[in-house]
C-alpha cells in the first residue's frame, strides 16, 4: 500500500517459526514420569501419554498419536509400551525410543520382583491368603470392566459382534490355540477391507511438533529402507534369542530356564490383543501345560501386576518368578526367582523394541492404508471374544471351588460343579463389579477395599 512519501510497500509473510523437538534431557523426565504413573492398565496408560504428549506439550497430533496406537495394536505385545517406544523413536530417534520403552518397563518391573519374590515365600501365610481371596473378587471385576470397554469401542457392527462371538466359541469351547483365532480374524479383515470395515481417519495436518518437522521434511530418520531394516534385525534378533540360545547350551533344553525363555519367546509373536488377550494364552500354559502354578495363584499375580506401575503383562514376570523359584536346580530358591523373572522381562520386551524399530518407518508411509485399518478392526473385535473368554476363565476359578469338562457336539468347554460354589467370593465379586460399574469407583480403590474384605470374611465358613 502507498506509504506516507508516495512510496509502495508490501507486506511479505513472516517466516514461520523454526520447529524444535524437545531436549532429550526433557524427554528423559517425561518418560519417567509416564512408567510411575502407568497404572491402570492399558487404557489408562494410553491416556496418561496422551494426556502428557498431546494435550500438554503438544509434541505429537492427535492424529499421528491414533496412527501409532493402530500400529501397536496390531502388534504382538503390550500395546502402551510399545507406543511410548514409537513416540520414543519419532522425537529422538532409536536412543528415544529405547528410553522411553525402557522406562516405562522399570519402575513395574523392580516392584514385581520383590512382591513376586515375597509372595513365593509367604503367600500360604493365612493373612497373606486372606487378602488375595478379596483381589482375586477385585480383579474379575477390572476384567470385566475391561471387557466392556473394549467391545464398546470395538464391536461398532454386526460382522464385528459375529467374529468376537465366533472368537469366544473357537477358544473356550473348541481349544482352537490363540495365534489361529488372532491370524483368522486378521486376514478376514484384510481380505473384506471396506465390507463392513470402517475406513481410517484422513490423515490431518501437522497439529504438533513432530507433524510440523514432518511438513517442514526433517524427520529423516522415519524414512524405510532396507539397509536399515537389516540393521536393525543384525541388532535385534541375537539380542532377543541370543540367551536363550545360551541357556539351552548351559542346561540344557528341558531346563526351567530353557522353557522360560523359549515359552515366552514364543508368545511374544504370538499373543495379540495386549495383556488380557496374551493373559488366556499364557494362564491356560502356564497352568496346565507346564503346572507351574495354579489358576488361583494366576490370579494373583494379575492382582499384583494390577497394584504396580507399568504394562499389566508383568504378570508374566510374575510367572517367570514362580517357575524358577520351584524348579531352581543348583541355585537358592530366591535368587533362581529372581533370575527367572529378570529372563522373562526380557524375552517378553526385546521382541517389543524389535516391532518399533523395524516397522514404524514402514508404517509412517503407509499411513491412511484401508487394509491395515481393516485387519486391525477385526483382531480387536477377535480380542474381545479372547478377554470374554479370560473372564469367564477367571469367574469359574474365583467363584467356584471346582470345574469339569462338558463334551457336547466335539466340543469341550469347562462347567463350575455349581454345588462348589463358593458364596464369599461370589459376594465379593458382585461388590467389586457393583462398585466399578454403576459407581464407578477407581481400580486401586476396589482392590484395596476387596483385599481387606477378603481379610474380613475369608475365615467364615464357604
Amino acid at each position: 500500500m502507498p506509504s506516507a512519501g508516495g512510496t509502495t510497500t508490501s507486506t511479505a509473510p513472516a517466516p514461520a517459526a523454526p520447529v524444535a523437538l524437545p531436549s532429550f534431557g526433557e524427554a528423559v523426565r517425561v518418560w519417567a514420569r509416564i512408567g510411575l504413573l502407568s497404572f491402570g492398565g492399558p487404557a489408562g496408560q494410553i491416556a496418561t501419554m496422551h494426556r502428557e504428549l498431546v494435550e500438554e506439550r503438544g509434541w505429537i497430533s492427535e492424529t499421528r498419536f491414533l496412527h501409532a496406537l493402530n500400529y501397536c495394536m496390531l502388534l504382538p505385545g503390550p500395546e502402551a509400551q510399545q507406543l511410548a517406544t514409537y513416540v520414543g523413536w519419532l522425537l529422538h530417534r532409536t536412543l528415544g525410543g529405547l528410553v522411553a520403552g525402557l522406562l516405562f518397563i522399570l519402575p513395574g518391573a523392580v516392584v514385581m520382583s520383590a512382591l513376586g519374590l515375597l509372595y513365593a515365600v509367604s503367600h500360604d501365610v493365612p493373612l497373606i491368603s486372606a487378602l488375595f481371596f478379596g483381589i482375586k473378587a477385585a480383579v474379575l471385576a477390572v476384567v470385566v470392566q475391561a471387557l466392556l470397554r473394549i467391545g464398546r469401542r470395538a464391536l461398532s457392527t454386526r460382522l464385528h459382534l459375529a467374529i468376537a462371538a465366533l472368537a469366544f466359541v473357537a477358544i473356550y469351547a473348541a481349544q482352537v490355540p490363540f495365534p489361529l483365532v488372532v491370524l483368522a480374524a486378521g486376514l478376514f479383515g484384510f481380505a473384506f477391507a471396506g465390507k463392513g470395515f470402517g475406513a481410517p481417519a484422513a490423515p490431518a495436518a501437522g497439529e504438533g511438533i513432530v507433524d510440523d518437522l514432518f511438513a517442514q521434511g526433517a524427520m529423516a530418520h522415519t524414512r524405510p529402507s532396507a539397509g536399515r531394516a537389516l540393521k536393525v534385525l543384525a541388532v535385534w534378533l541375537p539380542a532377543w534369542f541370543g540367551p536363550v540360545a545360551l541357556l539351552a547350551l548351559l542346561t540344557g533344553p528341558q531346563s526351567v530356564w530353557t522353557t522360560i525363555g523359549s515359552f515366552f519367546s514364543v508368545m511374544a509373536v504370538v499373543t495379540f490383543g495386549g495383556a488380557y488377550a496374551a493373559l488366556a494364552y499364557v494362564a491356560q500354559a502356564a497352568v496346565e501345560t507346564f503346572g507351574w502354578l495354579s489358576p488361583h495363584e494366576m490370579v494373583d499375580g494379575l492382582g499384583l501386576a494390577e497394584t504396580t506401575p507399568g504394562p499389566l503383562i508383568l504378570v508374566l514376570q510374575f510367572v517367570g518368578i514362580l517357575a524358577a523359584y520351584r524348579d531352581p536346580g543348583a541355585l537358592p530358591a530366591w535368587l533362581a526367582g529372581l533370575l527367572g523373572g529378570v529372563l522373562t522381562v526380557w524375552v517378553t520386551f526385546a521382541p517389543c523394541f524389535l516391532w518399533i524399530f523395524l516397522g514404524a518407518p514402514y508404517m509412517e508411509a503407509l499411513r491412511g492404508n484401508r487394509r491395515l485399518a481393516a485387519a486391525m478392526s477385526a483382531i480387536t473385535a477377535a480380542v474381545v471374544g479372547v478377554i470374554l473368554n479370560l473372564a469367564v476363565w477367571f469367574a469359574l476359578h474365583v467363584v467356584f471351588r471346582e470345574v469339569r469338562e462338558w463334551r457336547v457336539l466335539g466340543l469341550s468347554p469347562d462347567v463350575p460343579v455349581l454345588a462348589s460354589v463358593d458364596w464369599r467370593a461370589a459376594v465379593l465379586a458382585v461388590g467389586a463389579l457393583v462398585a466399578m460399574l454403576r459407581f464407578r469407583a477407581g481400580m486401586m480403590a476396589t482392590l484395596g477395599v476387596c483385599a481387606l474384605a477378603g481379610l474380613a470374611i475369608s475365615w467364615l465358613p464357604a
